[in-house]
């Protein structure tokens, strides 16, 4: 019996004519590795993908400054020896006044007799400029090198201290310094206040004011301009 001649179906290869097992060429390599090269270039802002770090210089523009206000922990320390005694100054550093210590020949006691000497010692001190460990932590000074401190006039109470310039006219970093140096040493009253004013030869100075070495002008020495209290 004569079978019907199979059809044919047009651009198709008949089934016997396949070769079984055979597998689709592959893609070629560069469709393949493109993929991974995005993957990885996004994955490298995370993990760096394995890349190398390139050893030609890139220009970023330059590193941020890092004041630290510290000083060394290996460094010299004051002993206070003989008659020299350990104070704490503030120097400015950044947009804040910090302590430092440094070793300074004082007058003895904590007595009101003691107030002007002591005030004017560590008015000299603040004028000095930083040592070189201190300039390197970033301390500097703003109290002016023609600053002058005198005991009170008729009429001022015992713990106030005039200064030769009015205190409107004084830098107020120069002013938080000058207020944290002298809180808590015999040229502050009995409750660590300082208390200062202008000339006093002149009447059109303005009234005495009495200021404390709080948080607020350690931090925000710019702010000593209304930071005390008349008195």
């Amino acid at each position: 019996m004569n079978h019907p001649i199979a059809q044919r179906v047009p651009g198709r290869r008949p089934a016997a004519a396949r070769r079984p097992g055979r597998r689709p060429a592959p893609r070629p390599a560069a469709r393949r590795l493109a993929p991974l090269a995005l993957l990885c270039a996004l994955a490298s802002l995370a993990t760096g993908c394995g890349i190398r770090a390139t050893s030609v210089p890139v220009d970023a523009g330059a590193a941020p400054s890092r004041v630290g206000c510290v000083l060394p922990e290996d460094r010299e320390r004051p002993d206070g020896d003989g008659a020299d005694s350990i104070v704490r100054l503030y120097l400015v550093c950044g947009s804040r006044v910090s302590p430092v210590e440094r070793e300074v020949r004082m007058p003895d006691g904590r007595s009101a007799t003691e107030r002007l000497p002591v005030a004017r010692e560590l008015l000299e001190e603040l004028q000095r400029q930083p040592g070189a460990m201190e300039d390197t932590a970033g301390f500097e000074t703003a109290v002016p090198n023609d600053l002058k401190v005198s005991g009170s006039r008729d009429g001022d109470p015992d713990e106030a201290l005039r200064l030769n310039r009015s205190l409107d006219a004084l830098p107020p970093f120069a002013l938080a310094q000058l207020v944290c140096t002298l809180a808590d040493t015999a040229a502050a009253d009995a409750d660590e206040g300082v208390v200062l004013g202008g000339p006093a030869d002149d009447e059109a100075a303005g009234p005495l004011r009495r200021y404390e070495c709080d948080t607020a002008l350690r931090t925000h020495p710019e702010a000593a301009e209304t930071a005390g209290t008349d008195v």
